[in-house]
């Protein structure tokens, strides 16, 4: 049988990872393990963090963390993914809170050679003071009428992503979407296996699409994506970036066109440090 685990990233946002950690409490399938990569928190965060090794239980829960060294988001999700035990990877930002069927979908897209991209519904900074835990576990907020009300459905295709097609019309919709099948951090999974080929994440890389890019490495092994646009919706809880830097941003995209035009596969700044492919790697 094939293990899974949801890795969810987080960065002194105890809040919102405790609603991130709740949705997973909340999904339709419990056949996986939770390991919460943390790029640096506090105290209030591992209070979160015991709180939640509690209910989830220890065999199912686990907390990868290293000290605050500024933005280096790449470098925890590398540890995240050399210490699971499980086959199949599911990521999301811990500020993102997953709708009931959200690991279920991910786990019946996955297919040898592929990687899953998903999406996301931007909910308003105001939304925030109105978050609790009975929204989520009643699963209000993950109805149109509520996301409407409250100014998170401003076009058409956030409403295609909460209307419960049915799903041959949703799938459908994913096979003629225009928009690129990248590996998006905030909700993307994939094999172990494969992001262990393509040496992980580039940890030089700092916030800007940084995420990204281990997706054109991907593809460049010949490791596709396939889209998670229109069902299963996961809600991102909006707050502010300080550690946001447009240059950094331009930086980044510039140096994914680079990779992507040079068939590079492999980072030497990832989980191994090292030019070559190297076989420290263990699947």
């Amino acid at each position: 049988m094939v293990s899974t685990e949801v890795i969810v990233t987080t960065y002194n946002n105890p809040q919102a990872l405790h609603f991130a950690l709740l949705g997973l409490e909340g999904q339709s399938t419990q056949a996986f393990k939770v390991c919460v990569a943390d790029d640096g928190s506090g105290s209030d965060t591992q209070e979160v963090v015991s709180l939640w090794q509690h209910r989830f239980g220890q065999e199912r829960f686990r907390h990868v963390w290293h000290p605050d060294k500024g933005f280096a988001k790449n470098e925890i999700l590398n540890k995240a993914i050399v210490s699971s035990q499980a086959d199949y990877l599911i990521f999301i930002d811990g500020d993102c809170i997953a709708s009931p069927g959200y690991v279920q979908r991910h786990l019946d897209l996955r297919r040898p050679g592929q990687f899953v991209s998903g999406s996301l519904i931007r909910m308003p900074l105001e939304v925030n003071e109105l978050l609790t835990d009975g929204l989520i576990t009643t699963k209000a907020i993950f109805q149109t009428k509520w996301l409407k009300s409250h100014g998170s459905i401003r076009r058409l295709g956030s409403w295609l992503k909460t209307a419960n097609l049915p799903l041959p019309m949703s799938d459908f919709l994913e096979r003629i979407s225009p928009v690129k099948k990248v590996w998006n951090g905030c909700n993307s999974s994939g094999w172990r296996s494969d992001l262990l080929k393509v040496n992980g994440f580039d940890e030089s890389m700092k916030y800007g699409a940084e995420d990204v890019e281990m997706g054109v490495r991907l593809n460049n092994a010949g490791i596709i994506g396939r889209h998670n646009r229109y069902t299963a919706p996961l809600l991102h809880i909006e707050h502010a970036r300080g550690y946001a830097d447009p240059l950094v941003a331009a930086s980044n995209k510039r140096y994914m066109k680079t990779v992507r035009r040079s068939g590079r596969t492999w980072t030497p700044l990832g989980i191994v440090k090292s030019e070559t492919p190297s076989s420290l790697i263990q699947d």
